[in-house]
């Protein structure tokens, strides 16, 4: 009788090991995983302290198996190189801006033909749950957690644009290749640069303006060489967090389930909120300063500048086509996520 309850704590231990690798549940004798997360924006930009919490939350689902540190300001690899970095180990997590690289992403980049997105949030969670069916074949090199956006961007610029007329022999740096196309078939000249770099360019006079989100203009200090802001909701940019595969796969069941349980649409759009709100308050910042003039455009205006960028979905259709999918069938897709979740212009 003396060994039926050691017996019992035995079958009770074995069977509950058996429950949490069957429903898989993080345990104390895990390996311990540690990540390395980039950034590429400054470490003040609201996106980190984001990125910190959603790690901390993995810390602790994990039973503290699962640890994170995060790396910003390009500490680990230029903007442009997050999903190679990705893809290559060098991160475990990479924020990656998949319009730096035009054409290699090309189902994506139909987030950021203008006039489509009213929000941020809704916005993330939109692209989040419209991109889930496609990142695996675009992004077949890492696992993507999730999509997200900003709060719409706008031009900001050394000189009044109101028309799309203006743009034509303007020097401009586009968020992304889908606005870049639409430069040029504006008669205006792309400059590439990635955000930290950008004000450098403006200074020099190497660009006359640039499409940005409005708090960051005030972040990166582009506040100090553009003066005018076109006030209307003219594009926002994809992002994706994405993870190295073979980190992914060196979990435990346990562990696999706790990044999946934070890779969802919730998390991206909690992830995203604080930088939307952020981008939202720049409205009123430039506002406030001193020789900035924000200023909305005329029904007529309006028209001109939809009228003017139509003919580019056409050229993203077609990057579409090459891809292997239909075109109508991602944008509708799309539409549709942006009027569920309350962000369709």
């Amino acid at each position: 009788m003396k060994n039926i309850p050691s017996t019992f704590a035995l079958t009770a231990a074995a069977l509950a090991a058996a429950l949490a690798f069957g429903t898989g549940i993080a345990q104390a004798q895990d390996k311990p995983v540690q990540l390395k997360m980039s950034s590429w924006v400054p470490a003040q930009h609201p996106l980190n302290p984001s990125l910190q919490a959603w790690a901390d939350d993995i810390k602790k689902a994990s039973n503290g198996t699962i640890t994170a540190t995060l790396f910003p300001s390009e500490q680990l690899g230029k903007a442009f190189d997050h999903y190679d970095m990705a893809r290559d180990g060098i991160a475990d997590f990479a924020y990656v801006n998949p319009g730096y690289q035009p054409g290699r992403f090309p189902i994506i980049a139909g987030a950021s033909l203008p006039f489509l997105f009213a929000n941020g949030k809704g916005g993330t969670a939109a692209i989040d749950a419209w991109y889930k069916q496609y990142a695996a074949q675009e992004m077949k090199d890492v696992k993507v957690c999730f999509a997200f956006v900003h709060d719409p961007g706008t031009f900001h610029a050394r000189k009044k644009i109101t028309l799309p007329t203006d743009i034509k022999g303007m020097k401009i740096r586009p968020a992304t290749s889908t606005i870049g196309q639409m430069v040029t078939s504006l008669g205006g000249t792309n400059v590439q640069s990635s955000a930290p770099e950008a004000r450098d360019m403006l200074e020099r006079g190497v660009a006359d303006a640039i499409t940005f989100p409005w708090g960051s203009i005030v972040l990166f200090g582009i506040d100090k060489v553009v003066k005018y802001h076109m006030d209307v909701p003219l594009y926002v940019t994809p992002f994706v967090w994405a993870m190295n595969k073979a980190k992914y796969d060196s979990m435990s069941a346990g562990q696999k389930k706790v990044i999946d349980d934070h890779c969802t649409t919730e998390w991206a759009e909690k992830v995203a909120s604080p930088w939307a709100d952020f981008e939202f308050g720049g409205h009123a910042k430039l506002a406030a300063e001193a020789g900035h003039e924000v200023y909305k455009l005329t029904p007529d205006q309006l028209n001109a500048w939809r009228q003017a960028v139509a003919p580019g979905e056409a050229q993203w259709a077609e990057g579409v086509k090459k891809a292997g999918q239909d075109p109508k069938a991602v944008m509708d897709s799309l539409k549709a996520q942006l009027v569920k979740y309350k962000a369709a212009l």
